[in-house]
């Protein structure tokens, strides 16, 4: 019950994004969420692509309320080794949202463009990529 007093912070040992009437939004940084590269990759990107992003506290009954009303429309972890990971399925207690399977068309597109400019398909307009000798 604690959890859905003080918000969610995290999934496994990812960062986690919601996308909530299409809003990302992520937990604030409070000193217990790592300051994620692949956190700070989507917050960067996501607001160069023009969406909106909201960095703040998130209760679990507000994740429940916007499923409930069908305003949650993805769940997404990020981090160094995964980049971007779906989350199909959320439980507390007898509760479950189920997602797809497959990651949504916000979590795609992360995963695309990160992945790309990774690996040198897409240029690196933010300076993240450093040529190691």
């Amino acid at each position: 019950y604690q959890r859905r007093v003080h918000g969610i912070e995290e999934v496994g040992s990812m960062n986690i994004f919601f996308v909530i009437n299409n809003v990302l939004t992520t937990p604030v940084l409070n000193g217990s969420i790592l300051a994620g590269v692949t956190r700070d990759s989507v917050l960067t990107l996501g607001r160069q692509w023009g969406l909106k992003v909201e960095e703040r506290r998130i209760s679990l009954d507000e994740i429940l309320e916007s499923y409930d009303k069908g305003t949650l429309t993805e769940i997404f972890g990020t981090g160094t080794a995964a980049v971007i990971s779906p989350v199909k399925e959320l439980r507390y207690g007898d509760r479950v949202i189920k997602l797809s399977d497959k990651p949504g068309p916000v979590a795609q597109r992360f995963y695309n463009d990160l992945q790309a400019i990774q690996f040198g398909l897409s240029p690196d307009t933010n300076g993240w990529i450093h040529p190691v000798c």
